[in-house]
C-alpha cells in the first residue's frame, strides 16, 4: 500500500479546484483531511463540496493540525511567505501556488526555510506554459539548432483586464500581489527553462485604466499593478530580450515566445502549444528561413499536467522536484521586482 498522505488546504480557490484537488484526489492514499479559506463561509462550502472532514477559521490552525502531512497553499501571494516558513517549521510539505511571493527579499526567505528543512518538499506550481513541448525545445536547443542565440522577443496580449467598468482585481492589489504583474513572471520562467538567465534589466509600466472600484468597499481606488509591461534584458550570453506584456487587448489576443539565433529560429506559440521554426543546421536555406515550419510534438515527448502527482512522488519516494523549484521561483520573483523597480520615466516633448 503507498504511504498514506493527508493534505490541508490552505485557500482553495479558482486552481485548486480545477487541477489540485483532483489531482490529488487521483493519487492511491492521499487524503484531503482539512481547508481553511479566507471566510467561514466559504470554508465550509468547500468542505461541503469535496467532502472535507476538518475546517479551520484561520491558516495558522491548519499548519498547526497533527493530522495534516502536506500543505498546499492556494491563497494570493501575500501568504505565501508566512504559510510556507510556519508549515516547514511544523514539519510539513508545501505545495504553493504561483506566484512564488509578494517580492525577493520573501522569495528569497522561503528558499531559505526550504534549505534548512531540506528532508520536507518543497514546490511551485508551475508556469503552465511551454510544458507540453518542452522536451522538444530542449533537444532542439541543445542540437545548435539556434546556432548563437542573439535575440529574444516574448509577448503576451489578452483581454483580462480590458474591460474599464470592471471590478478591482485582487492582481492589481499591490498589497495582495506585490511586485506580480500581468504574466510576466511566469512567462519569464518558461522561458527560462530554455534560455540563460538575465543580468540586465529596463523596464516601463502603464495603466490605460488607472482606477477601479473595489468590490470590497465599493470606493473607487487607484490600481496597485499595471496593465501594459515592456521590458528590456540582457541576458547571461549577451543576447537581447524584449518583452510586451498588456492584459488591455480586446482583440487581437496572442502569446508567444521567439528565439533568434544565428543558424535558425524557434517560435512557441503559447496559446495553441505550437512549436515553429527553421534552422540552416536542418537544410533551409538562407532564402528560405523566413518559412517557418510547425515542428511536431512527438506524443511520447508532450508533457501533460503532473503537478500533483510530482509532488506525492517526491514525497514518497525522494524524486526530484523539475518544475518548479524554489529556486527558479526566487529567480522569476527576482526579474519581476527588478522590472517593477526599474520602470523608465516616460521622457515627454512637445513637437514643432
Amino acid at each position: 500500500m503507498p504511504k498514506r498522505i493527508r493534505i490541508g488546504l490552505i485557500g482553495a480557490g479558482a486552481n485548486t479546484r480545477l487541477r489540485h484537488i483532483p489531482g490529488l484526489r487521483a493519487i492511491d492514499g492521499v487524503e484531503i483531511t482539512a481547508v481553511c479559506n479566507r471566510r467561514p463561509e466559504s470554508t465550509i462550502a468547500a468542505a461541503r463540496e469535496y467532502n472535507i472532514a476538518r475546517t479551520y477559521l484561520t491558516w495558522e490552525q491548519v499548519v498547526a493540525d497533527d493530522e495534516v502531512d502536506a500543505i498546499v497553499i492556494g491563497t494570493w501571494p501575500y501568504l505565501h511567505c508566512p504559510i510556507t516558513i510556519a508549515a516547514l517549521q511544523a514539519g510539513k510539505h508545501v505545495l504553493t501556488e504561483a506566484r512564488l511571493a509578494m517580492n525577493a527579499a520573501e522569495a528569497h526567505h522561503m528558499l531559505k526555510a526550504a534549505k534548512q528543512h531540506a528532508h520536507l518538499i518543497t514546490q511551485v506550481v508551475p508556469s503552465p506554459f511551454g510544458l507540453k513541448g518542452h522536451e522538444v525545445m530542449k533537444e532542439l536547443i541543445a542540437s545548435g539548432y539556434l546556432g548563437e542565440l542573439r535575440e529574444v522577443h516574448v509577448f503576451s496580449f489578452n483581454a483580462a483586464l480590458a474591460d474599464p467598468d470592471a471590478p478591482l482585481s485582487w492582481r492589481q492589489d499591490a498589497t495582495l500581489s506585490g511586485y506580480n504583474m500581468l504574466t510576466l513572471g511566469i512567462v519569464h520562467e518558461t522561458l527560462m527553462r530554455w534560455t540563460p538567465p538575465p543580468v540586465e534589466v529596463f523596464a516601463q509600466v502603464h495603466a490605460h485604466c488607472p482606477s477601479r472600484i473595489d468590490p470590497a468597499s465599493g470606493v473607487r481606488r487607484g490600481v496597485g499593478t499595471p496593465d501594459s509591461v515592456q521590458v528590456l534584458a540582457v541576458l547571461k550570453n549577451g543576447a537581447r530580450a524584449t518583452y510586451h506584456f498588456s492584459g488591455m487587448t480586446p482583440f487581437g489576443q496572442t502569446a508567444n515566445i521567439q528565439l533568434f539565433g544565428s543558424d535558425g529560429v524557434l517560435c512557441y506559440d503559447l496559446g495553441a502549444d505550437r512549436i515553429l521554426g527553421a534552422s540552416r543546421r536542418s537544410g533551409v536555406t538562407a532564402a528560405k528561413m523566413a518559412e517557418l515550419q510547425e515542428i511536431p510534438i512527438p506524443e511520447g515527448k508532450a508533457r501533460a499536467w503532473s503537478v500533483e502527482a510530482d509532488f506525492i512522488a517526491a514525497i514518497r519516494e525522494q524524486k526530484p522536484i523539475e518544475f518548479t523549484t524554489f529556486e527558479a521561483g526566487v529567480a522569476y520573483m527576482e526579474f519581476t521586482e527588478a522590472a517593477a523597480r526599474k520602470r523608465a520615466n516616460a521622457l515627454k516633448w512637445n513637437h514643432r
